[in-house]
Parts: structure tokens; sequence; C-alpha cells
């Protein structure tokens, strides 16, 4: 297993089950989001694996080990994109379906601004709530541009 750098210049391992870059996540998320007992973990570099395809969320740099959705608390949006039950947002506890719900009904919403304030506020908890162990922001964001080339008149 090899690091590549992307445009990021965050250096990404690949995932052992499908090759796939994966990028580095702090072991407190694992520890936040674990089902498992925390011994089950070591001290080594963990990478998640945004890949829907594939059903490790979590391994070990040296890939010895992988964590599923079955050891963890929460469903992972880069696993469901499209479920509409799922949290994009979990920390303030956002649905896609609630971001298409408002989307629907007005044109717009204002679910970015009230993330956007939370976390200025110091609210939010992304490094330990959210799988991918930072802000939904971006995600949120792309959810919505997404759905306005769908329907540019939104």
């Amino acid at each position: 297993m090899f690091p590549i750098t992307g445009d990021t210049g965050i250096k990404y391992s690949t995932c052992p089950t499908n090759g796939k870059p994966g990028y580095p996540v702090k072991v407190r998320t694992l520890k936040g989001l674990l089902t498992r007992s925390l011994i089950e973990l070591r001290e080594t570099t963990y990478r998640f694996c945004p890949d829907p395809d594939c059903p490790t969320v979590y391994f070990s740099e040296d890939g010895s080990q992988l964590f599923d959705e079955s050891a963890l608390k929460e469903k992972v949006y880069q696993k469901h994109p499209h479920d509409n039950d799922g949290f994009i947002c979990y920390c303030f506890r956002y649905t896609l379906g609630k971001i298409h719900s408002e989307m629907s009904e007005s044109g717009s919403t204002s679910i970015p601004v009230v993330i956007t304030t939370g976390v200025r506020e110091g609210k939010c908890a992304c490094d330990i709530r959210n799988p991918q162990g930072h802000c939904c922001l971006g995600n949120v964001k792309s959810l919505i541009k997404e759905i306005h080339s769908l329907d540019p008149f939104k």
C-alpha cells in the first residue's frame, strides 16, 4: 500500500478492499463511532474510504484492520448518498430528505447558514460525530448544487 498525494496535499493510502484512495481520520473519530471495544484500536493511522460501493469505512494504514458500517453507531452518508433518511450533517442532525424537502418547497434552504452559525458558535463536534472526521458543510453544499443542477429553476 503506497501513499499517494491528491491536489489538497493530504496523503492518501489505498483501501485494501477496493484499492481506491482513502483519507486520514483521527483516532478520536473512530473512538466516537465504533460500537466495538476500543481495545481493538491501535496506535496507527486510520483512513476513511468514501466509496459507496465499498463495504469498508475505516482501515488501518497497514491494511491489517478494517471496519465496516456494522461496527459503527451511524450510517455513513458517503456509503448511502441517496438515502433520504440518512444524515448528511451529524452534529445538527440534518438528513438528505430535509434538504430535498426545503429545496422543493422554496427552491432554497437555510441549512448551510444554520450549520455555519453552529460551527462558529462552537456547537459542532464534526471530528467525533461525522464518520468522515471533518465538517459536513462541503457535502451539504455539493448536495444543494446537485439539486440545483437537476432543476435549474430552483
